[in-house]
């Protein structure tokens, strides 16, 4: 390896892609960005031209045609099977000599620690946990909502707080703020207005997800239901952290656990304190801390890894996106 060994490292997740092409020396010779990368939704040769976009842009402003290693942390990859089935359409790009695909999620990982070691719990519109070991060891989960046991993110804690709403509204369920604050966030005057209008798409699907925000802050006001909305979010986000320290032995070491997505870099008091707590309880030489750097650094990192970088590289390229 020499110093013009370089790495394409590439974070596409669901709404964005961001592109950085690095030397082993740790300098970022150029950026892109892209829009998200969704081959569920679009099929993977779609998926993979809109990726190749921002990559071409990027390899252009290095002035490179290709690179050492392609290291990808992507959404969907959710099985070996799906990440080897992406690696094979990268290569088939001829970007590199080599490909790794990963999770998205063990980007943020990586991005959170100086060594390939902990655990990441990601709670953005899903939620997710990994966890690594310097020796490869992995510990992960499919992640595929309900079907595979999840629950929350902030899709489903939307979707929760409107059963909610609905069931307090016509009577079902216990009384709740939640029938008043979700619809009033959009100017309806009744949950029932609120469900019309997301049925007949008046209000556009995606921007459920703007119903989160207004749970944490009726839990803040002190309404019972969110309130347990939001302590069952951080219990399950230490229920995937603890089986994953678990899992690669690291429960009785002092151990990095990583919180990131947009629900949790958020910081909601009652959620990230919640968290702390439970986890204290559960695994008490673990450290939570929240994540707010950009994903992408995390992929290039474990391109730096995969090419045998050392310390100093991997702080020159910490000090591009951090400093």
């Amino acid at each position: 390896m020499g110093l013009t060994a370089r790495v394409l490292a590439i974070d596409a997740g669901n709404s964005k892609t961001d592109v950085a092409i690095v030397t082993t020396d740790g300098e970022v010779l150029a950026t892109a960005r892209g829009g998200g990368f969704r081959p569920p939704a679009v099929g993977l040769d779609t998926a993979m031209r809109e990726l190749a976009a921002p990559v071409a842009q990027a390899l252009a402003a290095a002035g490179v045609t290709s690179v050492t290693h392609v290291s990808a942390c992507l959404a969907n990859a959710d099985f070996p099977v799906e990440e080897e089935r992406l690696a094979s359409a990268l290569r088939a790009r001829g970007w590199a000599e080599t490909v790794t695909v990963r999770n998205d999620t063990f980007a943020i990982l990586r991005a959170g620690v100086t060594v390939p070691r902990g655990v990441a719990v990601v709670c953005g519109a899903g939620i997710n946990c990994v966890g690594m070991r310097p020796d490869g060891r992995t510990a992960r989960f499919p992640a595929l909502g309900r079907v595979s046991g999840d629950w929350g993110g902030g899709w489903g804690l939307a979707e929760e707080a409107l059963w909610h709403a609905s069931r307090a509204e016509d009577g079902r369920g216990a009384p709740t703020e939640l029938s008043r604050t979700l619809p009033a966030h959009f100017g309806l005057p009744s949950t029932h207005a609120l469900v019309e209008a997301l049925h007949l798409e008046r209000i556009p699907a995606p921007r459920r997800h703007e119903l989160t925000p207004v749970l944490f802050a009726t839990a803040a006001g002190g309404d019972a239901i969110a309130r347990a909305l939001v302590e069952r979010q951080a219990e399950e986000v230490v229920a995937m952290a603890v089986v994953a320290l678990t899992r690669l032995d690291l429960l009785d070491e002092e151990t990095p656990v990583l919180l990131g997505g947009g629900v949790l870099a958020a910081r909601h008091a009652q959620l990230n304190d919640r968290i702390e707590h439970v986890l204290a309880e559960r695994a008490p030489k673990a450290v939570p801390r929240v994540v707010t750097a950009r994903p992408v650094l995390g992929a290039a990192l474990l391109g730096l890894d995969r090419l045998g970088a050392g310390q100093g590289a991997q702080r020159r390229l910490r000090g591009h996106y951090e400093g």
